[in-house]
Formats: structure tokens, sequence, C-alpha cells
């Protein structure tokens, strides 16, 4: 099928190719259910029809909720084929935030799905908005339908309208590390063009199978793998809840693997375990077990079967990228990306994957950097705009068009892109210098003792090093912990300019989480949060001259 269309046409398209294959893969108490793509379209059809009859306004937002499901990704289908338009909303969300999406984009209905923060989730719904429940035995808020009695009390909705391209499909809202979320407008056209150069550039290799389990109300999740495996007829296997995912990786093994570094970290660490750093390089310099110690990883990981591994919505250190392709003969593919562009920028291939890019130009992206180094973008994958926001839609506009990412960067020779930091995360310190902490926080987490980071320096002589400890550092004698930290930092300095110098690492005592406002739904750091958080004990520590402290 060369000719791409709207996520709709995709779906009936496989529905009559394949009506019996199985597309959703759900595990629900610990056993897996399938639907064949058949079965999907007759839901999705049903469903399209109950939403009708609930809410008769075309466009009408509706939302969705809940941890990723086969019912979200049919929702979601429904929602469009209904002529509505689909509101995502993040598992384990603040409560402030969900009641202002709900608010702001004016949601007329919300399916409610299993969820490890029902209490805060309930208290976050508005009155008057409707509940349908999904078919899961652990969503327990209070619904007032259900889906399986919507499912069984209409008949499929038979008529399809094509939409416009320029017909809002989806409100995206950005997790946002500061203020409120912005709704990002999606168009039809929008997805069109990004799944006709993702088939372009990374076309499917027989049949693909993938493994959902970042958020999909974020943009990234969203088109790699529910619109990719619309374009893709491949399958989906759906996460039962975080503390299976090891087990439902290894169980799924899929084809293609999407991950944030946090959780390429989380499974470098849990080798490690097994297989200590030093045994592990003594095996790979014998020939002869190498590949069998390699082969035995991956299937324990669930990665024996993935031919692409991709990283996205934060930069990947350099030394794990490194780790991953000596040890395991894994390539990890960097792409680049934002809500506001549908995820279509730039991004890293099988023979064109440079270290430290985040790929090259995908097609028709029409990539520029503009005079002060910001990187910008213009093409058919761009936003309508920010819902309700055109003093913001405006902002994020060049004169001529272009869209403002935020990021500043460069290209090299071979056209490959490098972001080089945030164009707000730029800060300055008390000497009046300038200094961009993005690469400096990526040439120190190359230290595989560290979680997460944050150079600091505004209203400081010289910045500081925020430092969260990853899960088995914690568990390490701190002497050891400290020379590891003390030697990168010094390596790293080597290269820096004087004012730009870590001047102390601070280690804190508490993990950054979505839990306690540090990290986005996301898994960004909050830069402002941590900032206000660790304000007063930075000012205390700046003072004194020890090259390293501890959050009491």
């Amino acid at each position: 099928m060369t000719e791409q269309k709207n996520p709709l046409d995709m779906l009936f398209h496989w529905a009559q190719k394949y009506p019996h294959k199985p597309y959703l893969f759900q595990p629900v108490d610990g056993e897996w259910r399938s639907y064949t793509w058949s079965q999907v379209e007759d839901q999705v059809r049903r469903m399209a029809a109950a939403l009708r009859s609930l809410v008769t306004e075309p466009g009408s937002r509706i939302a969705i909720s809940g941890r990723n499901t086969a019912h979200w990704i049919m929702a979601d289908l429904a929602i469009s084929l209904a002529g509505h338009v689909s509101v995502g909303l993040y598992p384990k969300q603040a409560t402030g935030a969900v009641r202002y999406i709900l608010d702001h984009s004016e949601t007329k209905l919300v399916f409610v799905g299993p969820m490890p923060d029902e209490d805060d989730f309930e208290k976050a719904l508005p009155p008057g908005v409707k509940r349908i429940a999904f078919p899961y035995p652990d969503v327990g808020i209070k619904c007032d339908l259900r889906w399986d009695d919507l499912i069984a009390r209409h008949a499929p909705l038979a008529s399809t309208v094509v939409p416009a391209p320029d017909t809002l499909m989806t409100l995206i809202y950005t997790s946002g590390t500061t203020g409120n979320p912005k709704g990002v407008m999606v168009t039809y056209g929008n997805m069109i063009f990004a799944g006709e150069g993702l088939m372009q550039v990374m076309p499917p290799q027989g049949q693909e199978r993938f493994f959902s389990y970042l958020p999909l109300a974020h943009a990234f999740e969203r088109g790699a793998v529910e619109f990719a495996s619309l374009h893709f007829g491949a399958e989906v296997h759906f996460l039962e809840s975080i503390e299976k995912l090891a087990e439902q990786l290894q169980e799924v093994a899929p084809t293609r693997f999407f991950g944030v570094p946090l959780v390429y970290g989380r499974i470098q660490a849990g080798v490690l375990k097994k297989l200590p750093q030093q045994k592990l390089e003594r095996l790979n310099k014998i020939p002869i077990l190498r590949g069998f110690v390699r082969r035995k990883i991956l299937a324990g990981i669930g990665l024996q079967n993935a031919r692409m591994c991709f990283v996205g919505a934060a930069p990947m250190p350099i030394p794990l990228m490194e780790w991953f392709k000596k040890y395991l003969g894994l390539e990890i593919y960097q792409g680049y990306g934002m809500t506001e562009n549908s995820i279509y920028a730039t991004a890293s291939r099988p023979g064109a994957n440079r270290l430290g890019a985040v790929g090259r130009e995908m097609p028709g992206a029409n990539l520029k950097i503009s005079e002060d180094g910001e990187i910008l973008f213009k093409h058919p994958g761009v936003m309508k705009g920010y819902y309700k926001e055109p003093e913001k839609t405006q902002e994020v506009f060049t004169a001529d068009g272009y869209l403002r990412t935020g990021d500043k960067g460069r290209v090299d020779a071979d056209g490959y892109l490098y972001i080089t930091g945030r164009v707000k995360d730029i800060f300055k310190t008390l000497k009046g210098k300038y200094v961009a902490p993005a690469p400096i926080e990526g040439a120190l987490s190359r230290n595989t003792d560290i979680d997460q980071l944050c150079f600091v320096g505004t209203g400081l002589k010289q910045p500081i090093m925020l430092v969260s400890l990853a899960p088995a550092a914690r568990a390490r004698p701190k002497n050891d912990v400290e020379k590891g930290l003390l030697a990168e930092m010094a390596a790293v300095n080597k290269n820096l300019e004087a004012h730009e110098e870590i001047a102390k690492i601070l280690v804190v005592k508490d993990a950054w989480t979505i839990d306690n406002g540090l990290m986005t739904p996301t898994l960004k750091v909050k830069r402002n949060e941590v900032e206000k958080r660790y304000g007063s004990l930075v000012q205390v520590e700046a003072e004194k001259r020890t090259p390293i402290a501890w959050e009491a």
C-alpha cells in the first residue's frame, strides 16, 4: 500500500485485508487477550455510534485517561470516527493540571481506564462531565456508563466521513516544565504528513511488534506506537503495570523498542546487577563467548528481536549508548522532535547514526538555524496552533512562519543536528557570564551512579551541579560514589571555560519523580521546581569550598 491515509483509513484497510489477524494484545491479571483488526474496527464503529448519541455537537472534546491499554487506542479512534476531538490525560498527572486541561478544553465526556492515582483523578473531574469505564477489573472510579454496555447497545456506525486535512483531530497538552499545559492542535493533515515521512525513512520490516508503556497522552508514544502501528499493520502489546515492566518486555520481545534515557539506564542497571561490569568486560574480550553472552542478555531483557531501538524525549548520555553498542551489540537511535511539530524533525537511522547528534533532517522537515542559533522548522506536520491561545501561538512562530523550538543547535557538514541547549535554560552567574547547562549535564551524566542531574548558577559566583543518585548507587559506600563523581567532574571541567566549570556537586537525598513534582509525566526534569526546592540549600553550600556535599 503506497498511498498513506489518515489513521481511520488505515484501520479499515487492515481490517479488510487481515480481518482475523490479532492487532492489540492486552494483559489482564497476567493473561493476554487479543483483539483482531476486524474486532477493533467493530468496537470502534460501535463506540463511535454511542459517542454520537451522547455528544451531539460535532468537534466536541472527549478525554481519555489511565495507563496505556487496548481500549485507549480504540477510544481514540472512536472519537475521531464520531467526528469529535480526543484529549489525552497522563497517568499520575497533577490534580491541578488535569482540572485545568478538562476545563480549558471544555471536555464533555471522559473515558476512565486503570490508573495508579484514582482518588486524585476523581477530585480533578469537573461536575457534569460524564464518565465511561473501560472494561478492566481494576477501574475503581465510579462511572456513569460502561464500555461493554455501550458496545452491546449500539450497532456499528456505517458512515465514514473523510475529514479535511486541516480538521482538528486531537489536542495534545504539553507536559510542561513551567506554567499551565498548552493544548497543541494536531490536525489530520499533520498526522498524514508525519506518517508518510516515517514510511519513507523507516518502513516496516516484515511483521512488526511494539511494546506500549510510555504514556499515550504524549506525542512520542502516540506517533511512534499508535499511529505507526496503523501505518505498519504492526501488533501492539501493552504493559499491565509498571511493576511488570521487565517481565512483560521479556514476554513481548518487540521488533522495535522505544524508550526514554531513564528506561535504558534502568535496563543497564538490571544487567549489571546480575553480571557486574568487570565480569562483562572479561567475557566481552573472549570472541567465542561474546556472541553467546550477548544473546543470553538480550533474551533476558526481551530485546533479542529488536531491529531498531529508539530513544526520545530527552538527551541520552553518549557513554550509555556506547555501552549498549559495545556489550549488547545494540545501536540506539536518537531522534528529535516536539509535540508542536508532530515529533517530525530529525532522526538517526540505520547507516546514519552519529553519537552525540540527534540525526539528520526527516524528508520535507525544512530545518533552519536562526541567526541566534535557535532550531526552526516549517512543514505540513507543524501544529495548527495552541488551543484558545492566539498570543502564545503567535510567539512560537517567526514572521516567515517557522516554528520556534526553543532549542539551540548546530548542523555539521554531513547534515547531522546537535542540540547545544535550551534558549530559556541558559543562565547568568554573578560574574555576568552566560552558561548553557545542557551540554555540561550531558557530559557529567556519563557517570552511571547518577539518576538525574540539574546544573544551576543564577545568583551564584560559580555553578553547582545538583545530583540525584541511581537506586544502585544509594546502596554503595559513600566514599566510592564520591570518588567516581569527583573524577568525572574533574574530567568534565577540563573541557570547560572557567566561568562554566562545576564548582561543586551537591548530592540530594530524594529521588526526583513525577509524584514529588520534580519530573514531568514524560520524565523530564522540571528545572524551575528543582531550583525552587533546593534554592536555599544551594545558597548555603555555595559559600563552602568543599567540592562535593550531601544533603542531610
